[in-house]
């Protein structure tokens, strides 16, 4: 079920939600750029454990209403207006790529959450210990690049890059980031998560890059809050082949968030490892309770 929720400021909230009406809420953050869009073989894992999957579009995507200069912590109160929608005073989070950090936040302060699972998030910018942007492809080389000079040296790049990625088939997806996908990625690019990854970018570019242009900044930004004070139980799940978040990002946050159960895997890329371990993910996070 897709439909638009009217947030308590009066901004419009995309959101979908599936599986049974009893079910607690798995609330999934999208990566960058996204949308509502499910990603399918992890919402058939979610429904055959007897929960809803539920993912919102963040602000900027889709028909979500921007939110201009949002930090990563600002997810926080629009998922608590998502759970409030439907009836939910407890969940579970999870979040692919640029959905971790916004799956963190929630781990950090929404009320509620029973356990969070980060798949291949990125870490925060400006950490002596993190040099962000080692060991990424290309591509996200120079968009993180633009990122941290502002939103105006930002915006046309993205916005060079939309029309390709709102009209490309799963084919094209993967030759416009080509830089960043590597063979253990590639061999999952099948036709369920190519249609997902078209789905997602359409949905969620087609009223132009605010989301995308918002996501970058608030990565490079503060965040709004800090991954150490989290005191919810944390799994978090990455590769050593991973071109789109590298490795170091998965390891600085396993060595930061008290607690994490970690599972840092060798082999395994940004979509091979949400494609391959989905039940072994899903089943790690209820394991959290």
């Amino acid at each position: 079920m897709e439909k638009t929720l009217t947030l308590p400021d009066g901004r419009l909230l995309d959101i979908y939600v599936s599986g049974p009406e009893q079910g607690l809420p798995l609330v999934f953050h999208h990566g960058t750029p996204g949308s509502r869009r499910p990603e399918s073989g992890l919402e058939r894992v979610v429904h055959a454990r007897g929960l809803r999957y539920v993912c919102a579009s963040r602000p900027g995507y889709g028909g979500s209403t921007r939110l201009a200069g949002r930090r990563v912590a600002d997810v926080v109160a629009d998922t608590a207006a998502l759970l409030g929608a439907l009836g939910a005073s407890e969940c579970w989070v999870a979040g692919h790529s640029g959905g971790g950090p916004h799956a963190l936040a929630c781990a950090h302060s929404l009320e509620g959450v029973l356990g969070t699972l980060v798949i291949a998030g990125v870490g925060p910018a400006g950490v002596p210990e993190l040099d962000f942007t080692a060991g990424m492809g290309d591509d996200n080389v120079v968009e993180f690049g633009l990122a941290f000079e502002g939103e105006s040296v930002l915006r046309p790049a993205l916005e060079a890059q939309r029309p390709e990625l709102i009209t490309a088939d799963a084919a094209g997806i993967a030759a416009a980031v080509a830089s960043l996908l590597p063979d253990v990625d590639l061999a999952v690019m099948n036709d369920e998560i190519g249609a997902d990854l078209v789905g997602s970018l359409r949905e969620g570019l087609r009223d132009g890059v605010a989301g995308w242009v918002d996501d970058d900044l608030a990565f490079t930004s503060s965040w709004g809050f800090s991954v150490s004070e989290i005191s919810s139980p944390v799994t978090l799940w990455q590769g050593d082949a991973d071109l789109m978040v590298p490795f170091a990002h998965g390891q600085w946050l396993a060595g930061a968030i008290p607690g994490v159960d970690a599972k840092l895997l060798p082999g395994e890329g940004h979509l091979s490892i949400a494609v391959g371990m989905a039940e072994r993910m899903l089943d790690a996070l209820l394991a959290l309770a």
